[in-house]
């Protein structure tokens, strides 16, 4: 929706995207920054059915609480198989199973009871109990954390209140008292504060801020929201059916009790339950307050269907509950959230009360972010940030072909019925996410650092490339003309397939510290246990990731390039004059590539304080990473990918590094640009 004056996401979930935000990603362990290669080209085989065993199980309420009951009965001995050490103890989160009787279960950690941010781990087991992979957010060791804090409850708590008021909020004080947590999440294990801080963000969105504060030096090592943003005449699919209890209230008797309540343009607490002397709702106009009711009950509804019928989940959770809506929130609120600490989704009516947000694609997108928050709960900030947010778009558009109304018929752009731009464009394009005019359609090294709603782009995309193919096409009457980062074609393989892909990675591969890279790695997994390594599924699953700039193609670059590396070490000064590392470029015919690749490898103890750009030889200057004060952890080891097309490829180039922070050293071990 229209961006806000806001340098976060005026809402965690919402559908809404702010101006852009400097958003540190949490990427640790498996989520490391770069692509992983993509392994060589087998023989390909037709496309073909999924193995019938690797396909989720629809579990019951009853037979999904007994895995857990079974599951936290043996965590001890789970800890133990996984090596945790003494002062770690495993805490069930989530299970799913498979068909032929594969068990996922989540876990959590604790140590020395305390709760590990970025502890959080996947365990796969054979039918036979076999352990056959384990995915964890973090790959740093958990020991040797000094559990006494320098730093003082209230300390934290001014720290958070002051960051949620520039938020917007007018709190005074946390909403709730700063627990001690150990921060697991950015490398080396930390004693922190957690503290959340209420109230409400400039746009009238409620408010609840994360703060992790270090608890011995009082640093901010990080922050996240958490406000994730009968018959029924509706506004947008026309009549419908609905699920109404039989004193005439819209709760959805069939679908986990599910309620709709009229907020009356207020703020806060729930609202009046509708109810009404007869079983019709609505008008089909904004101005009968039931019309957006009837709008958001039969969009739950559908969502709630197509995540059990399709996808085997009974609910949000899987444990058959439903959760409630809200409509007429605030007023003039062009918005609309998911917030787990209410379980509840929330839309507001638009500008001018005209347009309530309450069409299937945005009541599926915000009920997906609660299915998120209870499978691989990726944290709402930097990568992970982008690919929660394309989740939700991403099931928006499976949900919304999936419920065939003529009305709204299903498509791959989100909120094209709300007109929040008021020219009657829709808000995201998944087949060109820049066509927004904010939106990235692939993958590059700063793209942690923007609005999660425009870091959403490369995955949206990914999965329309994945779902029908790159080029010009026309669905359901609207044209699409995908096009691809390497400029190579992608054949597609169903909407079908591609969301079976992408839910089952969600639900037993990823977790929250999840970035492109390792989302890549999870689908292709994903689809090999699914059609088998060499399937026509998994080499296009692995060429939309390369049409979106993440990974290369089976077979690898034919053409992997000229390096050119300078090997020198070079001293960094601890907050003082920016360095240079140079490299010689020769023999090259024009310019500089579109997607030059700069190789660095940096050896720094706080990599948060540094600036590093690379320097044209006309000394235009490319940001590659900006400084971050919470970015806490060590080295900077990566490949960024840079646009220097409109740059002569010959002449010395520079790595240019500045440290702009007290406290921590280092150096540039090497740099290298593959032309």
């Amino acid at each position: 929706m229209r961006p806000t004056p806001s340098r976060r996401a005026s809402a965690t979930g919402a559908l809404l995207a702010a101006a852009a935000l400097l958003a540190v990603g949490v990427q640790s362990g498996a989520a490391s920054a770069a692509p992983d290669a993509a392994p060589a080209a087998p023989k390909q085989q037709a496309a073909s059915a999924a193995d019938p065993g690797a396909l989720p199980a629809q579990l019951s309420p009853a037979q999904r609480a007994e895995l857990i009951r079974a599951a936290t009965a043996t965590t001890a001995a789970t800890a133990a198989e996984l090596g945790l050490g003494a002062q770690e103890k495993l805490v069930v989160r989530d299970v799913v199973q498979d068909r032929d009787g594969t068990t996922h279960t989540r876990y959590e950690r604790t140590y020395a009871g305390l709760p590990v941010l970025g502890g959080d781990l996947v365990v796969a087991e054979t039918k036979a109990g076999r352990t056959e992979s384990v995915t964890k957010a973090s790959a740093a060791v958990l020991k040797n954390v000094d559990t006494s804090a320098n730093v003082t409850p209230a300390a934290a708590t001014r720290q958070a209140v002051a960051a949620a008021r520039s938020e917007g909020s007018k709190e005074t004080a946390a909403d709730r008292a700063p627990r001690k947590v150990v921060w697991l999440a950015q490398g080396k294990p930390v004693l922190a504060y957690e503290t959340v801080v209420g109230g409400l963000q400039h746009d009238g969105t409620p408010n609840e801020l994360h703060v992790v504060t270090d608890a011995t030096t009082g640093k901010k090592l990080y922050e996240w929201q958490a406000i994730h943003q009968g018959t029924g005449n509706t506004m947008y699919s026309g009549q419908v059916t609905l699920g109404t209890a039989p004193s005439y209230t819209l709760t959805d008797t069939g679908r986990g009790n599910h309620k709709t309540y009229n907020l009356n343009r207020g703020t806060s607490g729930t609202g009046t339950l509708f109810s009404g002397s007869d079983d019709i709702w609505g008008d089909g106009t904004a101005q009968n307050a039931e019309t957006a009711g009837a709008d958001a009950h039969y969009g739950a509804a559908l969502t709630w269907d197509y995540y059990k019928n399709v996808q085997g989940r009974s609910g949000i959770k899987g444990d058959g509950v439903g959760a409630y809506s809200r409509v007429h929130y605030g007023n003039n609120y062009v918005n609309a959230f998911w917030s787990d600490s209410c379980f509840c989704m929330t839309y507001g009516d638009g500008s001018g009360n005209a347009k309530p947000l309450t069409s299937i694609d945005v009541a599926a997108h915000e009920m997906t972010h609660g299915v998120t928050s209870n499978t691989a709960k990726l944290v709402y900030s930097g990568e992970s940030g982008g690919l929660n947010e394309a989740t939700s778009d991403i099931f928006a558009a499976a949900v919304e072909f999936y419920a065939n109304n003529p009305q709204d018929k299903g498509d791959y752009l989100v909120g094209e019925k709300i007109d929040i731009n008021g020219d009657g464009t829709p808000l995201r394009y998944m087949d060109k996410p820049s066509k927004d005019g904010a939106s990235k359609d692939a993958w590059y090294s700063g793209l942690g650092g923007i609005d999660v709603h425009y870091s959403s782009g490369p995955a949206n995309h990914w999965y329309y490339l994945l779902s029908e193919g790159s080029g010009a096409k026309s669905i359901n009457g609207v044209n699409y003309d995908s096009p691809t980062s390497d400029g190579l074609p992608v054949t597609g393989i169903g909407r079908d397939k591609a969301s079976l892909i992408w839910f089952k990675a969600l639900t037993t591969k990823f977790n929250s510290t999840t970035n492109y890279a390792a989302a890549r790695t999870g689908t292709i997994a994903v689809a090999t246990e699914l059609y088998g390594a060499t399937s026509a599924e998994v080499k296009s699953v692995t060429d939309a990731w390369a049409g979106i700039n993440v990974g290369s193609r089976p077979g690898g670059d034919p053409d992997p390039g000229t390096v050119f590396e300078n090997t020198a070490d070079v001293s960094i000064p601890d907050n003082g004059a920016a360095v240079t590392s140079s490299v010689t470029v020769s023999g090259r015919s024009g310019n500089a590539p579109s997607a030059l690749k700069v190789g660095v490898d940096i050896i720094h103890t706080w990599r948060g304080d540094l600036v590093v750009d690379l320097v044209a030889p006309d000394g235009t200057v490319y940001n590659l990473k900006p400084f971050s004060s919470s970015d806490s952890a060590d080295n900077v080891q990566t490949t960024y990918t840079v646009n220097a097309s409109s740059e002569v490829a010959n002449g010395v180039w520079k790595l240019r590094v500045q440290d702009r922070a007290a406290y921590d050293t280092g150096y540039i071990n090497s740099v290298k640009l593959t032309f």
